[in-house]
């Protein structure tokens, strides 16, 4: 079954890298007549209607895949990426879930290190062990747990995970039927490590920015900006895809909507865009930092204006709940595993049950704080609050509680109770203003955008300090 798979999907990349536009719209056909087309309405209007406009982003991200990804790491992403892991794997782990009724994910973020060469404000990793780490020989056991179970997904997070990029490499060539991806600040990309990246061809990072030079070296050290501008220049030269990683927060978030901050991240070759709001988490916690109501549906209105006009894949994993029909963690598309090995719901929520070193990945699927999501998800019928923490906290401690899982945090023990405390100011001011979005009309959409351009419009292109 997996050789026929194989040469199924070698056939298909190679057909699609001759003309990808034409020959993507032929293959979205052919799956509409097998019935295998299974997405949402809104996403074939976007991948199939705008394929026929030179002018929509779409079209235009597309002939960028084309111009600047080199043949090797074109071939990977289209392969690995779109086809296997999500059109063929897709069946077996829907089949899978029904099968041993437990959450199965698209996506496993684990941490090869806890270590890192920077030390940010408000690091969610801050009170994790500073020693720990995964073996290569453990990673290499959860991959391969991991594709029995359909997944072909892996990101790398820490620490830095480019601390480890040597053994990164040798989990890419040992899995060269898997994707991986990295959140990383870059400053460790190099030449030779580019050209490894171009050579293996499935390896993505997203580079963590936090807007312009000022803000990004206040939160992250001096010299920094610069650093992770010259990483994306060098990824940029050797044709391998990358994006940035922003997280928004109260100081910086009309910056890192902001016209001038996308073009410069499109300039330097961003394929993509992963935005995270500021969570506080640990003791080093910075709850004044959470974005204001305002900022929240500022990011929601803009980000929504932006895709329709830049060529990039941008997403919001807090105001992108609708899309995805809530929360995703606890395995339902992604878990994490940190440097120590325990296995958590999410990379902000560091409570657990097991360690992988002593079980199997599919019966950490099973343990009970991952049950006790899995019977609550989705959190919220609004998928505009789809957080357990931030948007319900009240949900966060009764599934923690329930669960008994204790905290992984190995520096400060921080109980439920104290990281939801840090939330419900937000979760409160915050659910009014996502109901009257999610039962607004377009017509009323854009009155609200505009409304809310004008209340903040003024500072994107200022950042201020802390």
């Amino acid at each position: 079954m997996k050789f026929a798979t194989d040469f199924i999907i070698r056939g298909l990349v190679n057909y699609l890298d001759r003309d990808h536009i034409k020959n993507l719209k032929n293959l979205i056909d052919f799956l509409k007549f097998t019935g295998l087309y299974n997405v949402q309405p809104e996403a074939k209007r976007l991948i199939y209607e705008r394929l026929d406009d030179p002018e929509s982003p779409w079209y235009r991200a597309m002939k960028n895949i084309k111009r600047d990804l080199n043949k090797n790491v074109r071939k990977k992403l289209v392969g690995n990426f779109i086809l296997r892991a999500g059109l063929f794997a897709k069946p077996k782990r829907d089949r899978l879930r029904e099968q041993l009724q437990q959450n199965i994910p698209f996506a496993l973020l684990m941490d090869p290190t806890s270590a890192c060469n920077l030390e940010c404000i408000g690091c969610w990793a801050n009170d994790y062990a500073k020693t720990d780490s995964l073996s290569f020989e453990l990673m290499d056991r959860i991959i391969r747990e991991g594709k029995e179970l359909a997944t072909y997904i892996y990101i790398f997070s820490g620490g830095e995970p480019l601390i480890r990029k040597k053994e990164i490499i040798r989990l890419c060539e040992k899995h060269p039927d898997c994707f991986f991806m990295a959140f990383t600040n870059g400053t460790l990309i190099d030449d030779k490590f580019a050209a490894e990246v171009a050579r293996v061809g499935n390896f993505a990072p997203a580079i963590s920015i936090e807007g312009f030079e000022e803000m990004t070296d206040f939160r992250r050290g001096e010299g920094t900006y610069n650093k992770v501008i010259r990483a994306m220049d060098i990824m940029r030269s050797h044709g391998n895809l990358f994006g940035f990683s922003a997280t928004y927060h109260r100081l910086n978030t009309e910056v890192m909507v902001s016209d001038k901050f996308i073009d410069l991240m499109l300039e330097k070759g961003c394929g993509f865009g992963w935005y995270f709001t500021y969570m506080p988490v640990g003791s080093d916690a910075r709850p004044e930092l959470i974005v204001t109501p305002e900022q929240r549906e500022y990011m929601f209105h803009t980000l929504r204006a932006t895709r329709k006009k830049r060529p990039m894949f941008l997403m919001d994993f807090w105001n992108d709940g609708e899309f995805i029909n809530g929360c995703i963690a606890a395995g339902r598309q992604y878990l994490h595993i940190n440097a120590r090995g325990d296995v958590e719901p999410c990379a902000f929520i560091h409570y657990s049950n097991v360690n992988i070193k002593d079980t199997s990945l599919v019966e950490a699927l099973r343990q009970p704080i991952f049950e006790e999501y899995r019977k609550r998800q989705p959190f919220n019928h609004n998928h505009l609050r789809p957080c357990p923490c931030l948007d319900n906290p009240e949900k966060l401690r009764s599934i923690v509680n329930a669960s008994k899982a204790p905290s992984t945090q190995k520096y400060d023990n921080e109980s439920v109770e104290k990281l939801t405390a840090r939330c419900e100011e937000h979760a409160c001011s915050w659910a009014p203003v996502a109901h009257s979005l999610n039962h607004a009309t377009v017509e009323e959409l854009h009155k609200r955008s505009s409304k809310i351009n004008a209340q903040l419009v003024q500072k994107p292109e200022k950042e201020e300090k802390f």
